[in-house]
């Protein structure tokens, strides 16, 4: 899947890309074929970096409720020949869990172009499970022979039935009445579980009895597969070796095979070896990417004082392991490293931008810290990354740094698409704004919203909340 293109962020496409919630607000203000015509956009462009992270459907879904917006873009979108050459779910996936949550709200379009999906569609699987979590049984009787037609061979059904990730329709086939359904059902039941069952006996990784030798083996023997396996192999270091295994282990830090040489690595930070940490600088400073990349992995594990003190003395350097340097300053330093933290966290937006991935730590060390000169560039972060689950620790940073966010941002945040950000922003916002106190209580109301969400609006309608 490419990269999403990111509309500015000061455009209604923009805000609704993004997920935020000025974005629902503009929206529910702007002429409605053109707040319809942009939400249709983000729902068949998936705007995500992450789409397995990062969380828009509900969010979209109820835009379209507030709009009382019409399906048809999904359904073109869904339907369209390109289904049948681009098989990834990446492409159909935020459209169907959109119509999801819009059939548990009651939109009867939403359910009945689910079920159209699932027995013609390519995705079908991802919207069969949308329609486990909402359709009645008789709804989902309904696609045992077009889900089933699919399968001409018994080991591919087998498969499909073992990797459910929702086991409700599968269960209600087994039963079904009609006995060519349910044997064949209930013979891919009893094979999947015999597949399980095979691969558990046919495990070619660590086995009781192995030696320091063959963990590091088995570490670079993976690299020659093109699979990383240090950091399992680093725990069956932990399991296997001894004190007088320590040179063996050193020396395969040092100058060992890739595989061997990060095992080897994070194995020792883990236990804060005295060396660890030199010859963590060692390995950045004369390994392959592979090595540096898990150098500094390892080092970021580290929970000792000396790891935090070496880090204010790395922290300068212009390298990924300066870099990692702020982020250990940032998770585990002092009221003494807010500056360092700080000149991390602009020198991370000057060189990489908004969305760089070291931003996610460093904002929550200034949350943490409570490194108040931080807020400017916080408020940046929230407005123009395309990440929601930055912009989410931006907002709880912004909390604990900046006095004007329960008037601000806030107050947007109890629209945003993530359900962390919502709770945020009920603890927080302050209630002097009609439109905070109405959201507050839709939120406390809607069955689709986050427990963690409505407990933390309850507490600002409790007998001990301050009057909402």
């Amino acid at each position: 899947m490419f990269d999403p293109v990111i509309a500015p962020s000061g455009t209604l496409l923009g805000l609704l890309q993004r997920g935020r919630g000025d974005g629902t607000l503009h929206a529910l203000t702007a002429p409605r074929a053109e707040a319809l015509a942009a939400l249709n956009h983000c729902v068949v462009h998936d705007p995500r970096h992450d789409w397995q992270v990062e969380n828009r459907s509900l969010y979209y879904a109820r835009l379209y409720l507030d709009l009382n917006g019409e399906l048809d873009a999904v359904e073109a979108h869904l339907f369209d020949p390109e289904d049948v050459l681009d098989a990834d779910e990446s492409r159909t996936g935020l459209a169907l869990a959109v119509l999801g949550h819009l059939a548990s709200y009651g939109r009867l379009d939403a359910l009945h172009l689910l079920r159209r999906y699932a027995a013609h569609g390519v995705n079908w699987a991802w919207a069969l499970d949308e329609l486990a979590l909402r359709d009645d049984d008789a709804g989902l009787r309904s696609l045992a022979l077009p889900v089933l037609a699919r399968f001409p061979r018994d080991a591919e059904l087998a498969a499909a039935v073992r990797d459910a990730f929702e086991p409700r329709p599968w269960r209600l086939w087994a039963d079904d009445p009609r006995e060519s359904v349910a044997a064949r059902v209930r013979a891919a039941q009893e094979r999947g579980s015999f597949d399980r069952w095979q691969r558990q006996l046919s495990s070619s990784g660590p086995r009781p009895g192995w030696s320091v030798r063959a963990v590091l083996d088995w570490a670079d023997q993976g690299v020659e597969r093109g699979v990383a396996l240090h950091v399992p192999a680093a725990r069956c270091l932990t399991a296997v070796a001894g004190p007088e295994d320590r040179p063996e282990i050193v020396e395969a830090a040092r100058s060992g095979g890739e595989g061997a040489r990060c095992t080897a690595l994070r194995h020792l930070a883990d236990g804060n070896d005295p060396e660890a940490l030199d010859l963590i600088e060692a390995a950045v400073a004369t390994g392959s990417t592979a090595v540096v990349e898990g150098a500094v992995s390892a080092f970021e594990r580290m929970r000792s004082l000396a790891a935090v003190d070496r880090a204010r003395g790395w922290v300068h350097r212009p390298d990924a392991l300066g870099a990692a340097a702020g982020r250990v300053l940032a998770c585990r330093g002092g009221a003494r490293d807010r500056d360092l933290v700080l000149g991390a966290l602009r020198e991370a937006i000057r060189g990489e931008g908004p969305d760089a991935p070291t931003l996610w730590t460093l904002v929550d060390g200034a949350g943490r810290l409570g490194i108040a000169c931080a807020a400017p560039v916080l408020r940046h972060i929230y407005r123009e990354t395309a990440s929601s689950h930055l912009r989410g620790r931006a907002a709880r940073a912004l909390a604990a740094t900046d006095p004007s966010f329960a008037a601000g941002f806030a107050i947007e945040c109890l629209w945003d698409c993530e359900e962390t950000t919502r709770e945020v922003a009920a603890r927080h916002a302050e209630t002097g704004d009609n439109r905070v106190v109405e959201r507050l209580r839709r939120l406390a109301a809607d069955p689709a919203e986050e427990d963690e969400v409505q407990t933390a609006v309850r507490s600002r309608f409790g007998p001990d909340a301050p009057a909402v």
